[in-house]
């Protein structure tokens, strides 16, 4: 089983214990941006892993072949067939061993299994390797979510990349670089708060010494990094993973439209496959269909929904039923979706408030958090709206959806930088596998690697 909230395989023995340390020294066995930059031996670990992917998958459909399978003269009932002139009873062959134009068509047509590496591929494999894992325990879903998160920033990357060297690699900034880099910046949505500590740090540096393009580009990328990761600096613990063994109590806030009650069953399936018994409670009785919404993605995730049948029932009293089926169940789990349309902010805070007294009367042993659902689409104008939710409720970080539909990826760091919360999760697609925990180095480099 791959645990996606920690980024390894975690056998069924090892499932109640916390996660060991990280080294911070990779493994000699992969390449490093200190000790192996060349792109050969990025290649050589990318072929490594593919071949290992390709290896599983053989031996999964060997598995399922091996299944005996019942023939069609056993399901279909025979057929009658109408007499054949003697003309054409040239043939004698039984007409099960002629050849079937059908199976022919179905092989033409057939897509060949690839048998190297592809761009992405690569790219999803250097990124991987950079992080300090191993070839052989890379699996294909994480090298799918890469391509998928690469994918989903390409509109913002090819409004940035070209530019940006074309400027940056020209020495220390002047007047009109600044202005360039600024006009930049602030179009794919950074922010003025980031954009002018990206500019500063900057031009620093590049005063300090000249750099290529490149080399720029991997310096802004560390600077990108910095403002991602600077809000984990007021948290203990700095990753984010449902506890084991106790009550996890999520809730999910944010205005209508950006995704709420769809990223609440991704975000359910994501812990089911990560090994997490998990429920959901439909406590956005405001909105029309948004509890038969929930209970459709319950479904899909295979996880119990708690609903209140009854039309405009208290939010507050769902919750409260939620905590209960809880804790009969032994869920460790439990997903709230909130209201995200009330009709001023002081009705908001109130009914926020009253659900979390809820929580922490009935669950006070429970690890509570809070989490804001933004969509990338909106830019700074949802960053605005995120405003109101982060006065409303204690937010404990931000997932960002819709991040593939936009030209404005920089978004995330106006979240970082402007509202201070951490970015939690990001969503790259519609499926019910593009939700995964965030990680800046991923998100920097699917952001600033050209392609």
């Amino acid at each position: 089983m791959f645990n996606w909230f920690r980024r390894q395989k975690v056998q069924p023995e090892q499932e109640q214990t916390p996660p060991a340390p990280v080294e911070d020294t990779p493994s000699e066995a992969t390449p490093t941006t200190s000790e192996a930059t060349s792109q050969e031996e990025y290649l050589d670990w990318a072929k490594k892993a593919f071949k290992n992917i390709q290896e599983k998958k053989a031996t999964a459909e060997a598995v399922v072949s091996e299944t005996p399978e019942t023939s069609i003269a056993e399901t279909e009932p025979p057929q009658e067939q109408e007499p054949v002139k003697e003309e054409e009873t040239e043939d004698n062959t039984p007409a099960w061993l002629k050849k079937s134009d059908r199976l022919e068509i179905l092989k033409e047509t057939a897509i060949e299994t690839p048998t190297e590496p592809d761009e992405d591929f690569i790219w999803s494999a250097k990124v991987l390797a950079n992080q300090g894992r191993q070839a052989e325990d890379v699996s294909e879903e994480e090298i799918t979510w890469l391509k998928k998160l690469r994918q989903g920033l390409g509109k913002t990357r090819r409004s940035l990349v070209n530019q940006l060297k074309a400027v940056v690699g020209q020495g220390p900034l002047n007047q009109d670089a600044v202005e360039e880099i600024e006009a930049l910046l602030l179009q794919a949505d950074v922010g003025v708060d980031a954009t002018d500590y990206i500019i500063t740090t900057l031009q620093n540096k590049l005063k300090q010494e000249a750099l290529p393009p490149e080399k720029a580009i991997e310096y802004l990328k560390e600077i990108i990094r910095e403002i991602l990761d600077a809000p984990l600096a007021n948290y203990s613990n700095p990753g984010f993973e449902p506890e084991k063994g106790k009550l996890n109590i999520w809730m999910l806030t944010g205005v209508n439209g950006v995704g709420k009650t769809t990223t609440i069953g991704k975000l359910a399936h994501l812990s089911k496959q990560s090994g997490y018994s998990c429920m959901i409670a439909a406590a956005d009785t405001f909105r029309a269909a948004a509890v038969e919404q929930v209970k459709v993605w319950g479904e899909r995730s295979q996880v119990e929904v708690i609903a209140n049948p009854g039309k405009n029932t208290d939010p507050a009293a769902v919750v409260y039923d939620g905590i209960e089926a809880a804790k009969s169940r032994e869920i460790e789990l439990l997903l709230v979706d909130t209201a995200g349309r009330l009709q001023n902010k002081k009705n908001l805070m109130a009914e926020l408030s009253k659900i979390r007294r809820i929580i922490d009367k009935k669950a006070e042993s429970a690890v509570v958090e809070s989490l804001l659902v933004l969509d990338a689409t909106l830019g700074q104008n949802g960053l605005r709206q995120a405003e109101v939710f982060s006065e409303a409720a204690q937010l404990s970080g931000v997932i960002l959806t819709k991040i593939d539909g936009t030209a404005k990826g920089g978004v995330a760091l106006a979240v970082a930088r402007q509202l201070n919360l951490p970015i939690r999760f990001v969503g790259a697609g519609e499926g019910i596998e593009d939700l995964r925990p965030f990680s800046s180095y991923e998100f920097v480099e699917a952001l600033l690697s050209g392609d």
